[in-house]
Formats: C-alpha cells, structure tokens, sequence
C-alpha cells in the first residue's frame, strides 16, 4: 500500500510541476526528502514522464496534426514558408541541443547534478531570469509568428533544463519571453517542443535502465505515469489560461522561496544534499 501511495504521489507531483515553471525535478528530490524516501533518480522521473508526454499529445493533438500535415507538404514541394512547416522544423532542430548534452552529461544529470544545492541555486537564479524576461518583454509574437532565431534561442535554452532545479518550461518560456513571444505563446511552443525531448529521454531510460526498473515496484511505476498524465493535462489548461490574463510573478515568488526554504533546511541538517 505505501508504494501505491508513493507511485500516486510521484504521479501528481510530475504533472503539477512538468509544465509549471517550478521544476518537477527540484519537487521529486526535496518531497521524498522530506518524507524520508529513497531519491527516485533521474531513470524512474523520466519514465513517468511518459504520462505527461501523452498529455502533451491529446492536448495539442490540433496543432500536432498542423505541424505534421505542414512538414509532409513542405517536402513534397520543397516550400517551408508554412508558418506550421516552419515550426515543425523549429521543433525538430531545437531538440538536438537537449539531445547532445542529454547524453553527454548523463552521467552528471543522474549524478552531482542532482545535489540540492544545485536545485535550489537553479530555483532561484531561473526565477531571476524569467522576472527580468517579464519586466523587458514586449508579449506581440504569436505562434506562427515565431521566427527561425527564436526557435534555435529557445531550443538551445532547453538544453539548460537539464540541470535539475531550472525546468524544462521555465527555461523555454523565459526564453521565449525574451523572443517578444505573448506568455501563453512561450508556453504553448514551450509544451510542443517539449515533446521529441521527453520521448527521446523516456525511451532511451527504459530501454537503458530497464533491468533497474524491473526491480522497482512496477505498478507503482505504471500508476505513477497515469497519474501524471491526468494532472499533467490538467496542468497546461491551466497555465495556458492563466497566462492569458496574468503574468509568471506567482511562479518566480514561489521559485525563490523553496530556493531559500531548501538551503535553510540543508543549513539546519534537515536535508542532506546527498
């Protein structure tokens, strides 16, 4: 019973937090911390977040279609002046990036990177960023508006998320802020380039890792994922929305706080960074 709890938890915890800018990677470190769990590790993280990957797919299963349709024409006649044949591009070409540090650093990102003291540095100097991003962005872009620049700035600022803490929608949203993208633009090219990344990380983990997640509790695993995907499809309904009318300001407060929070806890031996 207490691994069903730990896979629902796991689950909710990943689809808050994979699509809000606040780091599901930071959350899935300090809760289990703080309730005196195992760290998950980066393979199981990666796995359920198929769940949100699936998320991702039915909720933007419109602009999927657009993005594929748009792309197979641009080959056949060889015209990449479709604004969705150009973002499919985008999209392909700013997850190699993630992809090359992804398995360069592999070993750092399931090992030191995961340290608390990197999580909590990333919470808050991301929550800087995105703040200036805000004060200096001027929110005119809309999706189909999104130039080549933007795209190739925006996908190499995804490759920063691979150091746990700074998340993967808030270094892509911040970036797309500075682009001059609307928020619930940032956010929607933010989710839709999130895509190939998560795919490619979840598979390549449980073919990799899988001996290791055999040994874990599966169903826990398994619920883990569904969970996070029904949260997680919750979660970009929400941020989409929200952003329509409010700014990112609740997200780079709360950023700095369980920064803070997480180093006066590792001060107070209530944590270890281990």
């Amino acid at each position: 019973m207490d691994k069903i709890l730990e896979g629902i938890l796991y689950g909710i915890i990943q689809g808050l937090t994979e699509f809000i800018p606040i780091s599901s990677t930071a959350h899935i470190r300090v809760v289990p911390a703080l309730l005196g769990w195992e760290d998950p590790g980066a393979a199981y993280t990666a796995v359920i977040q198929i769940g949100t990957l699936i998320a991702t797919l039915v909720y933007f299963r419109n602009d999927i279609a657009e993005l594929i349709k748009g792309f197979f024409n641009a080959l056949k006649t060889r015209n990449f002046s479709d604004p969705y044949a150009r973002l499919s591009i985008l999209i392909i070409v700013g997850t190699i990036p993630i992809s090359i540090f992804g398995l360069t650093l592999k070993k750092y990102i399931e090992g030191d990177f995961r340290g608390l003291y990197i999580i909590s540095a990333s919470l808050i100097l991301l929550a800087i960023l995105l703040y200036i991003a805000e004060k200096v962005a001027d929110h005119r872009k809309d999706l189909k508006e999104i130039t080549v620049r933007d795209g190739l700035i925006i996908g190499f600022a995804q490759a920063v998320a691979l150091i746990p803490g700074s998340s993967r929608s808030g270094v892509t949203i911040t970036a797309g802020l500075f682009c001059g993208l609307k928020r619930e633009t940032a956010a929607r090219y933010s989710f839709l380039l999130s895509i190939p990344a998560i795919a490619l990380s979840g598979v390549y983990e449980l073919y990799s890792e899988r001996a290791e997640l055999l040994h874990e509790n599966v169903i826990g695993l398994l619920l883990s994922t569904i969970v996070s995907g029904i949260v997680g499809y919750l979660s970009i309904a929400f941020l989409i929305n929200y952003l329509k009318t409010r700014s990112n300001l609740v997200f780079i407060i709360y950023r700095i706080v369980l920064g803070v929070i997480i180093l006066v806890l590792l001060y107070a031996g209530v944590l270890k960074n281990v």
